[in-house]
């Protein structure tokens, strides 16, 4: 292991290695159970789901571990699987399939764009409070579904959405938030996975909540959903906005994930630039097509890798831990297929306030990057769907600046994701 991963020259050893993985499995744990209630809003087979979501993390971990030596994980992502159900499933009336197929389309894109270099003029068209705004709106949104799911927030018939009646599954969800919370701010690691199960016992105790029948057993099969992807169904008009904002999504976060987590492993050097970056977004690309092929969203890295990575974790050793217990926790099914979608609910309200806090570095007095920012932000919930907020966003900016004389600020690729903008809503 010291020669593989290197590890004398990274200051590290096996014990740290392995200690720094399994805290980042323990942190992002949570989205075994909350993944597949997600993506069980589609039709898809839960069951299948739970398997795939593992197996995703696995492939898409050991692929950052074996090709890159980095301590960094992969999974499902939060707000990338939001995208996938209530934009393009729900929103759009697209299959599943075929939502797997703009997946799929997505991941093929960006790895081309990862090869070609391509990436570099995408991130540096977009200017950073579109950037903010984008992990700010999909924040608010995967919090509105979490407190669909915990059945706080309803429809209504006279004001659209309303409070909904109290229940117990209300009661334990918001105790769920509240556990994770207390846990937050004492900065125990895993306060989503404790509450998540915390919450799911005491829903067994008040009987809302089945008791498994056995702890182990084998994996569900993901035939019901692996190798299902309908590219051709994905080949349309309408999914040309969706595919690029999928892109987009998971390029901004990826790289956002992946500043953070070297900043924290000590991969910058002395003039910014990140070691590895381009084969890591070609790894992010990879797991994204893996993931698709399987069954399941966009996989990505993980921010919760920083947290292996302040356990002492410093290359791949510890990633291949990490992929490791998800293949592990295949096994577990019995355990994770109880698991309610209130019990789940308090982990999506707690992710969308770390994704929404960095609305802070957005300049609101400036009116000129305040409206395409807040109508970014706002259109993301209030019209279900992430790629008509990042639509609007884009080409409220383009006229904005362009009114405001600032045109020259402009990049040319802005322009040309501008158009893509405009073809996406004229076929919504």
């Amino acid at each position: 292991m010291t020669n593989i991963f290197s590890l004398e020259e990274h200051r590290t050893d096996v014990k740290k290695e392995v200690i720094g993985g399994m805290t980042t499995f323990i942190t992002m744990a949570y989205i075994i159970f909350v993944n597949p209630n997600i993506l069980g809003a589609t039709g898809m087979d839960r069951g299948a789901l739970i398997t795939v979501t593992c197996l995703a993390s696995f492939i898409g971990t050991v692929i950052a571990a074996l090709w890159v030596n980095v301590p960094f994980a992969m999974a499902p992502g939060m707000g990338l699987n939001a995208f996938f159900t209530y934009t393009l499933v729900i929103g759009r009336g697209l299959t599943w399939e075929q939502a797997l197929g703009v997946t799929f389309l997505s991941g093929v894109v960006f790895l081309i764009f990862a090869f070609l270099g391509v990436r570099e003029k995408v991130v540096d068209a977009i200017p950073i409070t579109l950037r903010l705004s984008m992990s700010a709106g999909i924040g608010l949104f995967i919090t509105f579904i979490g407190l669909q799911n915990l059945g706080l927030v309803v429809p209504n018939p006279a004001t659209m959405i309303g409070l909904g009646p109290m229940s117990t599954q209300i009661v334990l969800g918001l105790t769920g938030l509240f556990i994770i919370t207390v846990l937050e701010i004492k900065k125990i690691k895993g306060s989503m996975l404790v509450g998540i199960l915390a919450t799911t016992t005491l829903g067994m105790f008040v009987g809302v909540v089945d008791i498994p029948e056995s702890i182990i057993s084998m994996p569900p099969s993901i035939a019901p959903i692996a190798f299902k992807l309908d590219i051709m169904g994905a080949l349309q008009v309408a999914s040309i906005g969706p595919i690029f904002s999928l892109m987009f999504v998971d390029l901004f976060e990826s790289i956002g994930t992946i500043m953070a987590c070297a900043i924290e492993a000590d991969m910058v050097d002395k003039k910014g630039r990140i070691n590895k970056i381009g084969r890591l977004l070609e790894a992010d690309a990879a797991a994204t097509t893996v993931g698709a092929l399987l069954g399941t969203s966009t996989t990505t890295c993980y921010i919760e890798a920083a947290s292996g990575i302040s356990s002492g974790a410093r290359t791949g050793l510890a990633s291949l831990v990490t992929g490791g217990l998800f293949f592990l926790a295949m096994f577990f099914t019995p355990v994770i297929g109880i698991v309610p979608a209130f019990a789940t609910a308090p982990a999506l309200i707690v992710v969308g306030v770390y994704m929404f806090k960095n609305i802070k570095d957005i300049d609101f007095h400036d009116f000129e990057v305040a409206i395409p920012a807040f109508i970014t932000i706002v259109l993301m919930p209030l019209t279900y769907s992430m790629s008509t907020g990042l639509c609007f966003g884009f080409i409220s900016y383009i006229i904005i600046t362009t009114i405001a004389g600032d045109r020259r600020k402009i990049k040319p690729t802005m322009w040309v994701i501008g158009i893509l903008s405009v073809v996406s809503l004229m076929a919504h």
